[in-house]
């Protein structure tokens, strides 16, 4: 059972938001089971390929290895010392503790002269009631040639033991996916998922999950139903743990979990409807949104700040092709034409067919890259990201179309002559298009709210637009690409990839 506090703050006593938190929280923290914390966490290396999609590639062949490790220990829930604002200011301590076992994935480079010294460590996406590596999946490609490591929590309960997810109840969690493996996991619930992802981030620096790697920089990581809960780590447990150097927030909206409550309970109707990172924010705030997460993120919008960047990408959707597909088999090693096939728009998705084919703007992943290595820069150098233009957006007419999560009217995005967005990081993809790329507009299947479209320009709209044929199409294309890495928003490193796969894909 979980040892309670006792010691609560007074009913209706005032509390200062911004200086009140290191003392209370000192104060607390000395009351809070301290027999069960002098055991400390500990971890354990399970042998075999853990239940986790990294790709269908031999990550040994690319100078990188995959271990699983368990990690057990006593977290701590945290309860708010004032009500939580807009701003993100959230004052909060630790409340109760609970004994937890969960799983970590690692994927490292094998000889330590390889290793760049920083780790991205991601809370693991439930919304598909299974843990999912959203940002390894696209992200990969600059993580391995890079010398990053990577590591992948199991913080939230969906994941190891089930229950309702975004995406409804259904759930292949991994206790019932390999319950022989995973049966000894333990997870108290989703209100000690922060302290979860705090002692995971210490295990990953102190306690030897890398091996012999030594860790200098832990760059924490989540997209979509994670990147929420890590908005509400930055603005109330970060203050406290102080584990992470740098946060990777992509496609989040304006929303932020309660701590304590299920996040579709009654304890999120407390919570403001949009949510800011807070100005004070200790470590860099990488937030990175595609067309549709603007959409749903209007309300929270707020101006960089000395350690807040936010680059929207136009024409990219939450999901698409890449993070469905091509990252699977995206190793760096596969040859123009089978990545290029890869990256064809599709209308088949798991769930059934789509009214339209599928995202499949590039731009997502190459932006996504140049992000986590702009991060990491900032981090290790102090140098600060390029600022990203806004997506021109404006406010949904009442009455007008939900949002994705089914609250008000969702934005318009303002659009030009082809369809495409107007305003935000410019790419070749949007300003040398030959299709209309939406992150919104799609049906027929139950990713169709996440995945966008794709919409290609008939041969008339084609000759229109390049009257000179593919060579036009691809010079038009290499200058554009061009603007982008000077503005720093797509690797140089991509270069010569991305001009292959623009005369590989250009419609014939």
């Amino acid at each position: 059972m979980a040892e309670r506090r006792t010691d609560r703050p007074r009913a209706g006593a005032p509390v200062d938001r911004r200086t009140s938190v290191a003392g209370l929280a000192a104060g607390l923290l000395m009351s809070v089971a301290p027999g069960a914390r002098a055991a400390g966490p500990s971890v354990r290396l399970v042998p075999g390929a853990p239940a986790l999609n990294l790709g269908n590639y031999d990550l040994g062949k690319l100078g990188y290895r995959v271990d699983e490790c368990f990690l057990t220990g006593v977290a701590r829930s945290y309860q708010p010392l004032a009500p939580f604002a807009e701003d993100g200011v959230w004052p909060a301590a630790p409340d109760a503790s609970a004994p937890f076992t969960t799983r970590l994935v690692a994927v490292r480079p094998l000889g330590a002269a390889t290793f760049n010294g920083a780790v991205m460590v991601e809370w693991l996406n439930v919304s598909g009631g299974a843990d999912a590596g959203a940002d390894w999946l696209m992200t990969h490609r600059e993580l391995l040639r890079g010398g990053f490591a990577y590591v992948g929590v199991s913080a939230q309960k969906v994941g190891i033991d089930g229950g309702r997810s975004s995406l409804g109840p259904g759930s292949h969690a991994l206790k019932a996916a390999d319950p022989a493996r995973y049966g000894e996991l333990t997870h108290p619930g989703d209100d000690f998922s922060f302290d979860i992802f705090s002692q995971a981030g210490r295990a990953v620096r102190d306690l030897g999950v890398l091996g012999g790697l030594r860790p200098r920089r832990l760059l924490a990581a989540g997209e979509s139903q994670s990147s929420l809960f890590l908005t509400t780590y930055v603005n109330a447990i970060d203050p406290l743990a102080r584990v992470y150097d740098g946060f990777l927030i992509h496609s989040r909206g304006a929303l932020a979990p309660a701590l304590q409550g299920n996040f579709y309970g009654d304890a999120q109707k407390a919570m403001p409807p949009a949510v800011k990172i807070r100005p004070d924010v200790r470590a860099p705030v990488m937030m990175v949104l595609t067309e549709l997460d603007v959409t749903n993120f209007l309300a929270a919008r707020q101006p960089d700040g000395e350690r807040i960047r936010t680059w929207e990408i136009p024409g990219a959707a939450h999901a698409d092709v890449y993070m469905l597909a091509v990252s699977r088999m995206d190793s760096g090693q596969a040859d123009i034409p089978a990545l290029a096939a890869a990256w064809a728009p599709t209308r088949d998705t798991s769930g059934g067919k789509l009214t339209l084919p599928m995202n499949a703007a590039p731009q997502h992943h190459y932006v996504l890259s140049a992000a986590v290595k702009a991060l990491d820069t900032w981090v290790e150098h102090g140098r600060t990201p390029a600022h990203g233009p806004l997506i021109d957006v404006q406010p949904g007419p009442p009455g007008g179309t939900p949002d994705f999560l089914g609250r008000g009217a969702a934005a318009v995005v303002a659009r030009d002559a082809d369809g495409n967005a107007v305003g935000g990081i410019r790419t070749p993809w949007i300003d040398v298009p030959t299709a209309t790329l939406s992150g919104q507009g799609n049906s027929g299947a139950p990713l169709a709210r996440l995945v966008g479209s794709t919409v290609a320009f008939d041969p008339t709209r084609l000759a229109r637009l390049y009257p000179g044929g593919k060579a036009d199409y691809l010079g038009r294309f290499r200058a554009a690409l061009d603007r982008s890495i000077a503005a720093g928003f797509i690797l140089a490193a991509d270069r010569a990839e991305i001009l292959a796969l623009a005369a590989a894909m250009y419609p014939s």
